[in-house]
């Protein structure tokens, strides 16, 4: 997961996406959730080209991020969107059956710094609550951003192990 307010980027390289105007306040922006069979084929075009512009080429991770989780009926994908439809951020539900998952949480680096990323995880959490609140949540954070999730009640859940070269820790959001 990429340092969604973060001014300065925790992993790897500094190349990244492409520019982009965005509005510096969040409340200008639209929250969306749906499945992949809801989006059209450009804002889903979009929001796996930003993850791509983010993880693959900044953080210069080679992975396959088209994993085919995107496409599982129980996924919901969470976006930002501009005032003109410009994908500036992205997260990613998925039913692990036993809990949430939330992950691939990157926001143009546009909108890093200015609350975008608050906006995004708040909507990540109520699409969980909306869909069904009982279960717990997971994630697996960038080690250097366990700060930021736990300001959402996540707690570190294991021991901190590499992926692609990045330290990440797994982390839970207890539910009752």
């Amino acid at each position: 997961m990429t340092a969604p307010d973060s001014t300065e980027t925790p992993a790897h390289g500094s190349a990244g996406a492409a520019p982009l105007a965005a509005p510096a306040d969040p409340a200008q922006l639209t929250v969306r959730v749906a499945g992949v069979d809801r989006l059209d084929a450009r804002t889903a075009y979009a929001a796996w080209r930003l993850r791509q512009d983010v993880f693959v080429v900044e953080q210069d991770c080679a992975y396959p991020d088209l994993d085919g989780r995107d496409l599982e009926p129980g996924t919901r994908h969470v976006l930002l969107l501009t005032p003109g439809g410009d994908v500036v951020a992205t997260a990613r539900v998925l039913d692990d059956g036993e809990s949430w998952r939330i992950g691939r949480v990157v926001c143009h680096p546009a909108v890093r710094g200015t609350g975008a990323s608050h906006v995004l995880m708040t909507a990540a959490l109520d699409a969980v609550r909306d869909a069904d609140g009982g279960r717990d949540v997971v994630l697996d954070a960038q080690s250097p951003l366990t700060g930021f999730y736990g300001r959402f009640g996540f707690v570190p859940d294991g021991p901190e192990f590499l992926e692609d070269g990045i330290p990440h820790t797994p982390m839970r959001l207890r539910r009752p």
